[in-house]
């Protein structure tokens, strides 16, 4: 979650000596998800983003993804540039609704095609949050009809494509779409959302069986995760933390790796027979995929509404997110913290055991405005560092994926928000790369 602490602006500067040597075979990417970057609307059905950008206030500035980068139609000039960057895999997304259109997956043909074909690795991601209109989370059906949506795909797919994520952050997903209604679908059911959650959770394990029958060796999730910090040692303030903690962590993290829910959750959840349910969820996993941006800060509620790096937190739930003062900040007022990766995998290796697959980092990112983007340079910089440290600690980790290759439409935020590695001149989709784009170019180099 963000601070908007206007002391410290500016990230930390990259270190000035190497960054350590990573372990061979370590793999080394850029992400993006359709939704983001391939524009092309009228080409395909429409997703509960569309209609939920057509409302008014929805986004900041009024944009929608209509055109975003118009990916759809620059395939072949972005992969250049992932060429010439010199990653050994690409993470995208494939979205639902255009596959569900006539020629959908032949884009997606192509696309494969051209990254084999640069020596890039396609990893897909088989939902990021672009669901087709008509489905809803709450329906157990939305589940079973994503397994179908992952047999279409490997099935055209799967002679390429060996590595899969199932879900991209279906905590944000549930609780930004559905529990406090800022992302789409818009729904504003606070707790009530916890259906949302199982049926994501159980379309991930119907789809793991699909994706293994297709062929597919290499198959994860992506969750977001982050260290949750207790405002104070005030015992209201740990209490509150700890909450926190099992509703965007646990919550989707031990049904994938103990097949169970945390204590409390699982009665609530919508099943007629859990265990079932749980067995299918828990089916093993080759990579658990981790996104990480910062730690959380969290105490007591105050009872009042908060508005927290442009979240708006109602006074009813049983928690409020705090600052974190005094560190440097991202242009989206997100904290700087390399510190808080180490000690979110050290702390899942500790928690999780031999129950923990191999790591990999399927996003890590921030935003910053500029060509000459030093402040995103020594963002990752530190991040790198901080990811080896956990390794030196004993986490197995196996890749890192930056988040992202181009700038893109930033969901609520709309374009304001930049991301990318390369820039992107909405106006005209010129692509330039930036300081970071040569940077992170040099480091795999240097790697290798």
């Amino acid at each position: 979650m963000a601070t908007t602490d206007p002391r410290a602006k500016t990230a930390t500067p990259p270190a000035s000596d190497p960054v350590p040597r990573f372990p061979d075979g370590f793999l080394w990417g850029v992400s993006t998800s359709a939704h983001q970057i391939e524009g092309a609307a009228d080409e395909r059905e429409p997703s509960v983003w569309d209609t939920f950008t057509a409302e008014p206030g929805r986004v900041k500035d009024g944009s929608t993804a209509a055109v975003a980068c118009d990916h759809y139609h620059r395939y072949e000039q972005d992969v250049a540039l992932l060429a010439g960057l010199g990653v050994d895999a690409y993470r995208f997304s494939i979205s639902w609704p255009r596959v569900n259109s006539p020629g959908g997956l032949d884009f997606y043909d192509r696309l494969v095609d051209a990254l084999c074909a640069a020596g890039v690795r396609p990893v897909a991601t088989l939902f990021h949050w672009d669901l087709p209109l008509g489905l809803d989370w709450r329906e157990r059906d939305t589940a079973a009809r994503f397994a179908d949506h992952a047999a279409v795909v490997a099935g055209r797919l799967g002679d390429r494509v060996t590595r899969w994520i199932t879900l991209n952050e279906p905590a944000e997903h549930t609780l930004l779409g559905h529990a406090l209604g800022l992302h789409a679908p818009g729904k504003q059911l606070l707790f009530d959302a916890l259906p949302v959650a199982h049926h994501q959770l159980l379309a991930h394990g119907l789809a793991v069986p699909v994706l293994r029958a297709a062929g597919a060796t290499d198959i994860g999730i992506a969750n977001s995760h982050g260290p949750t910090w207790p405002a104070s040692d005030d015992s209201a303030d740990v209490a509150a933390a700890d909450f926190y903690d099992v509703l965007l962590n646990r919550l989707f993290a031990e049904p994938l790796l103990l097949g169970a829910y945390p204590s409390g959750l699982g009665e609530l959840m919508p099943a007629d027979d859990l265990a079932a349910d749980l067995k299918t969820i828990s089916a093993p996993l080759d990579f658990y995929g981790v996104n990480y941006y910062a730690p959380t800060r969290v105490g007591a509620p105050q009872g009042t509404e908060i508005d927290f790096g442009g979240v708006r937190m109602p006074a009813e739930l049983p928690f409020s997110v705090r600052e974190i003062e005094g560190v440097p900040v991202t242009d989206f007022g997100w904290p700087v913290l390399p510190d808080g990766l180490t000690e979110l995998l050290t702390g899942f290796r500790d928690r999780y055991g031999d129950r923990l697959p191999p790591i990999v980092i399927t996003e890590n990112g921030c935003s910053y405005d500029g060509l000459d983007d030093q402040d995103r340079i020594g963002y990752l910089d530190g991040h790198i560092r901080a990811l080896h440290r956990a390794i030196e600690a004993g986490v197995d980790v196996r890749g890192y994926f930056v988040w992202s290759l181009l700038d893109n439409f930033e969901w609520a935020e709309g374009y304001a928000r930049r991301f990318g590695l390369v820039h992107v001149d909405y106006a005209t989709q010129k692509r330039t790369p930036k300081a970071s784009y040569g940077w992170y170019r040099e480091l795999l180099r240097a790697q290798r």
